[in-house]
């Protein structure tokens, strides 16, 4: 479903959801001495997973991000997950990270990190005329910062809130 809670056709992102008899009836919430169960579903009975896929003619649904990496630039959806597919695609990129930063006029920009060994900052900027020849405008990476590596946890999971906290250090909202 978009984000107002209508169906999106094949082949459009959308946030996966359930419902069904098979599912749990909400969470078990703990507030001192008591326990309630908390309804997980929206008023339609609709279970909001977090997961954003796209699902094709036959109705098959890949799971492409989490709802709560999505970006918002200017009131419009951005889903780090088609940005890095497209940095990834271009070559002599590694490892690439995207993730939302605030503006000031749009609520966030995107910001992408890429782990390109023997490259410059100079090499960015055809990378990212490159995102606008495949993506929208507001997609596409204000700029692209070069590291050596992604902050990584044991498991070897990307800890985008770790690339986040520096921008988002001192503002009053988190996203």
């Amino acid at each position: 479903m978009d984000p107002s809670g209508e169906p999106v056709p094949p082949g459009t992102l959308g946030e996966v959801v359930a419902r069904g008899g098979n599912l749990s009836p909400g969470y078990v919430v703990t507030d001192g001495a008591s326990r309630t169960v908390q309804d997980a579903t929206g008023a339609d009975g609709w279970l909001a997973t977090g997961d954003i896929g796209i699902a094709d003619d036959e109705g098959y649904i890949t799971i492409v991000d989490r709802r709560k990496d999505m970006i918002l630039v200017g009131g419009e959806n951005v889903y780090p997950r088609e940005v890095e597919r497209v940095l990834l695609a271009l070559g002599g990129i590694d490892d690439v990270a995207v993730i939302g930063i605030p503006h000031d006029v749009w609520g966030e920009e995107v910001l992408a990190f890429a782990v390109a060994p023997g490259r410059t900052e100079a090499d960015t900027r055809p990378w990212i005329r490159a995102c606008r020849a495949e993506l929208a405008r507001f997609k596409c990476p204000s700029r692209i910062e070069l590291v050596p590596e992604l902050p990584r946890n044991a498991a070897g999971k990307l800890l985008k809130r770790t690339l986040r906290e520096p921008y988002w250090r001192d503002k009053e909202r988190q996203v």
